[in-house]
């Protein structure tokens, strides 16, 4: 092969922005099985980083003098998150992209990598998964789940307001910033011989950004896992908290 073919074969094109309104969406099965699948997904997600923040809570309880250096620690939570998104996203990028986050949802649509349909059937399905994932904690060990929080995340005591929503903000940049690079399909053309599989740097992200912010909201990121550990916790701070894990997806 000449030097011109090599190169020419690296070329990229920009693929056409998706229809904002991309109707034909919904008479095709692939469409749907990808809505189940971040439903699924977000389920499982919520469902193993919700019992491992009440698994580490209950093993450093001082009432029951546990052992206050026992457990995963917070470092063990992280990899509980970073951890099941690098294997969620391995397991879905196939079917529906991975996204298990209105956010990066939310940010792919401006984007215009994906319709209005698909995004909005995404999102719902997300926070109906993260509901139905917290739910299946509870129903496992009612006393447990209430006794330890629930895993919702509300604003450390000493932080303010401000420091709350830009720890999220930024959080949140952080991870949609590494999905959008992770997944550029321009990196198949120019860096070829550099082969990057997409999950890992997905999911190494949401890890570094757990370490950070654990201490000063729980780290939200998700708007989904915020909203489904608040629906079914349901105590009061933990839904005035919200708005630091809504609003985010606004400003990635």
């Amino acid at each position: 092969m000449t030097e011109d073919a090599s190169s020419s074969a690296k070329d990229y094109k920009e693929p056409p922005p998706v229809p904002f309104i991309h109707s034909n969406e919904l008479t095709k099965w692939s469409f749907y099985r990808a809505v189940i699948a971040e439903f699924i997904a977000t389920l499982l997600f919520l469902y193993i980083t919700v019992l491992t923040v009440i698994g580490y809570k209950s093993t450093t309880d001082p009432a029951l003098n546990a052992d206050q250096c026992g457990g995963v620690g917070i470092l063990g939570i992280a990899w509980a998150f970073g951890g099941m998104i690098f294997v969620l996203v391995y397991c879905t990028a196939g079917i529906s992209g991975g996204h298990i986050n209105p956010a990066v949802t939310f940010g792919l649509f401006l984007a215009r990598k994906l319709s209005l349909i698909r995004a909005v059937m995404y999102i719902v399905a997300q926070c109906l998964g993260a509901i139905c994932g917290v739910g299946l904690v509870k129903a496992l060990n009612k006393s447990l789940y209430n006794r330890y929080g629930g895993g919702a995340n509300e604003l450390a005591a000493g932080y303010s307001k401000g420091t709350g929503l830009g720890a999220e903000i930024i959080g949140t940049f952080v991870l949609v910033y590494t999905v959008f690079s992770a997944t550029d399909p321009k990196r198949s053309a120019r860096d070829s011989h550099v082969p990057v599989l997409a999950p890992l740097p997905i999911g190494f992200a949401v890890f570094m950004v757990h370490l950070a912010t654990i201490p000063i909201t729980g780290t939200g990121i998700n708007p989904a896992r915020s909203l489904g550990a608040a629906v079914i916790y349901g105590k009061e701070k933990a839904w005035d908290d919200q708005v630091y894990y809504t609003l985010i997806v606004l400003f990635v």
